[in-house]
Parts: C-alpha cells; structure tokens; sequence
C-alpha cells in the first residue's frame, strides 16, 4: 500500500466508515489537533528525565489514539466499530496527578512557563491539549462527540500542568510566579 492516494489532492479526506469531507472541516480540526498532541506526549516521552514515566505516557498516547479514533468515525455510519478511550482513563490521571501533587506546594499564583526545556515542553503540550479541547467542544456543537473524549482532554490538561510542577521540582527548577 502506498503513503499517497492522491484522493486527497482536491482538499478533502475520508472518515472511517468512508464519507469525504474537507481537510478544513470541525471534525478533522479536531482530531488533527488531537494528533498534534499524541506527538507531544512523544516528546514528553523521549526525555530522560521521564524515564519512569515511560508507561504512563505511552498509556496516555494509546488513550488519545483512541480519542482521535472516535473523532474520526463518521457518526453517520451505524456499521462503523466505535473505538473508544478506556472508561478508568480518567481515574488513572486523577491517581497520577494526587501522586505528584503530594510534594508539591499550594499555588497561589499563575506561573510562567519554561526554566528548563523539559517543563517547557510540559507547558506546550499543555496549551495545545486545550486547543484540542476547544476543538473538539466546538465539534460538539453540531455533531455530538463522545463525552469521555471531552472530559479525558480536559484531564490531561490538568496532569501536564501538574507533571511540569512536579519536573520542576525533580530537578529543581525554579517556578517563576507571575507578578501583578
């Protein structure tokens, strides 16, 4: 099978279950956007520093190829097989994110990102898995996306604001609080 179709050459692209729609479409923004950040978690993956977090953000990519899945099933098509994230996703960031919020100190301040190109690469991957969000609760609008993808970005936003906090403090890296 070869990489190139051509199929695509005039701007449009299939959903599983076959339906063309434009390359600039709500659904392929979405799970574009979604793409996006699986590649960041392999960022976040390649780094040394995060050795034994390996699993988990594998686990995490895996999640997201499922969330990035079920964008990209037509919902028009009844006979298409809905591939999912799994149900306890949820409860294993939350576990993850109590974990590591245990050193941590309370926050009473925004924090700007960066000090250390691996937290920095935390923060980037957060800012583009709410992208991912607001793109995917925009395509919620007009054609009803699976909640557990809605609420799994929503917690992986919150668990790489967390792992960059926790980083920060594995290789003391200082936190720089916004000033008002």
């Amino acid at each position: 099978m070869k990489i190139y179709t051509l199929t695509g050459d005039d701007g449009s692209t299939s959903l599983v279950g076959g339906r063309r729609v434009p390359k600039h479409s709500q659904r392929v923004e979405a799970y574009g956007s979604v793409d996006e950040l699986i590649a960041w978690i392999g960022l976040l993956r390649d780094h040394k520093e995060n050795e034994g977090r390996r699993d988990l953000l594998i686990y995490i990519q895996s999640q997201l190829m499922s969330c990035a899945a079920a964008l990209a099933t037509d919902p028009e098509n009844k006979n298409s097989r809905k591939i999912l994230p799994e149900n306890e996703c949820l409860k294993v960031l939350e576990n993850e994110i109590d974990k590591m919020e245990e050193n941590l100190a309370p926050l009473g301040n925004f924090l700007l990102p960066g000090g250390n190109i691996l937290v920095s690469h935390c923060h980037i991957a957060r800012c583009v898995c709410r992208r991912a969000e607001r793109a995917v609760l925009r395509l919620n609008i007009t054609e009803k996306t699976p909640e557990i993808v809605i609420k799994f970005l929503n917690r992986l936003s919150d668990f790489l604001f967390v792992l960059s906090r926790k980083i920060s403090l594995e290789l003391n890296n200082e936190e720089v609080k916004w000033q008002v």
